[in-house]
């Protein structure tokens, strides 16, 4: 039974302030019961006002990381999300191709919600070729779905086309987040799986500005709940239901955009309905 309990690692930034990066993927890991180790990839200087400044770990220092892992833990599932650079991301996708985490969800972190950038732009070319091809599920949101594919997305037909065009790109499964959408009454995000089919699944929005760390606690949860062996399907309601609950059960934290709840019992509807 040694090494038998679901671990995973998420492959990040820090953020210093508790409320996104490897610090929510953690919270998250350990509330949905399975056991989080990390590569830290990144560190911020980070509140909820706003990244004061970041540095980028020496690669050599994650390729020891990897190694550690590798050496010791039996991991079944892992996520990527702030990776700095292109230079970053091309160490990261050649580790990734060395071990065997099991299902890679990417979350292709760009800016962070108060607006700074977490990937230089010249890197948005290495995640799209090199990194997207990887994944067993992306999670991009509306403005990261546009970058990664050229597409201009105002509408469901735009959400639809960006995650036939990401497939295409490489990756298996694909949801596109529709938080930053114009339907003031419920956020609707788009799924297509491997085998060609799709769905939406939407919930009630909240209003309210605590909503740090809303896409790497999403990826997060999806990460723990493939890691226990739950179809992508199942997995990735669960994780649209747990932010959901997360951001509607708000604790009172920070001056500026704050964290979730990670500790929230998840009793959230979410609907799913076929396209």
């Amino acid at each position: 039974m040694v090494n038998e309990f679901p671990q995973v690692v998420t492959i990040a930034g820090t953020d210093s302030g508790g409320g996104a990066g490897v610090m929510a993927d953690l919270k998250t890991m350990q509330a949905r019961h399975v056991f989080g180790t990390a590569v830290v990839v990144a560190v911020t200087a980070q509140n909820t006002l706003g990244v004061q400044d970041f540095m980028a770990m020496p690669t050599k220092l994650v390729d020891e990381q990897f190694a550690s892992l590798a050496a010791d833990f039996k991991i079944k599932a892992c996520k990527t999300g702030m990776l700095a650079d292109a230079g970053h991301v091309h160490n990261v996708v050649e580790n990734l191709k060395r071990v065997d985490f099991g299902p890679l969800t990417v979350d292709p972190v760009m800016i962070a919600k108060g607006g700074a950038a977490l990937l230089a732009s010249a890197a948005i070319a290495t995640v799209r070729d090199e990194l997207v091809p990887l994944a067993t599920v992306v999670t991009p949101n509306l403005p990261e779905a546009e970058a990664l594919t050229g597409l201009k997305i105002t509408d469901t037909k735009g959400m639809i086309a960006a995650g036939h065009a990401l497939q295409a790109l490489g990756a298996k499964n694909v949801i596109i987040k529709g938080g930053h959408g114009a339907n003031p009454q419920t956020a609707s995000d788009f799924v297509l799986l491997a085998d060609g089919q799709s769905f939406w699944l939407s919930a009630p929005r909240t209003n309210t500005i605590r909503t740090h760390g809303t896409g790497d606690t999403l990826s997060a949860c999806l990460t723990a709940e493939l890691a226990k062996g739950v179809p992508m399907a199942t997995a990735i309601q669960t994780a649209k239901g747990f932010v959901a609950a997360a951001i509607a059960d708000t604790i009172q934290v920070g001056h500026g955009h704050g964290p979730l709840n990670h500790w929230v019992q998840p009793s959230q509807a979410v609907t799913k309905y076929v396209n």
